[in-house]
């Protein structure tokens, strides 16, 4: 078993909200991070993935196609966009970075693994402080 790591890095904006709540309790629990004007962070994504080597190739898989993989199922939607608005895979759901990168692995799981391999995990890095690891279910 061997592992490889593909980084990409998008923008985007978010706020996390709740509409059931008031706006004070929103302000409360989430801070700055409830602006109703929305805040933006430059994300960086690891894309981990992991497998056996293809004794013809060499690869677990061909990073440009992992590449493209990310670039059209994820970066493509991400980048540049609001995350509670304009993100269809997003829609409905609390734009953490927790639920983000849970997110990111549904939309990448299937189409890595139609190639032989398995999505081993998302490290999504929403500062240089701070970023969520996910390994799937």
């Amino acid at each position: 078993m061997i592992y490889i790591t593909r980084k990409e890095h998008f923008n985007a904006a978010h706020k996390l909200y709740r509409e059931d709540w008031s706006k004070e309790k929103n302000e409360e629990l989430f801070g700055r991070c409830a602006n109703a004007n929305w805040h933006g962070h430059n994300y960086d994504l690891y894309v981990t993935i992991k497998g056996n080597i293809n004794p013809d190739t060499g690869f677990v898989i061909d990073l440009k196609e992992l590449k493209d993989i990310i670039l059209v199922n994820v970066i493509d939607k991400l980048d540049h966009r609001n995350l509670n608005l304009d993100v269809d895979f997003m829609k409905g759901k609390m734009a953490s970075t927790e639920v983000l990168a849970i997110e990111i692995w549904k939309q990448l799981a299937p189409h890595i693994a139609a190639r032989g391999a398995q999505l081993h995990s998302i490290k999504l890095y929403e500062t240089a402080n701070n970023y969520v690891e996910y390994f799937g279910d």
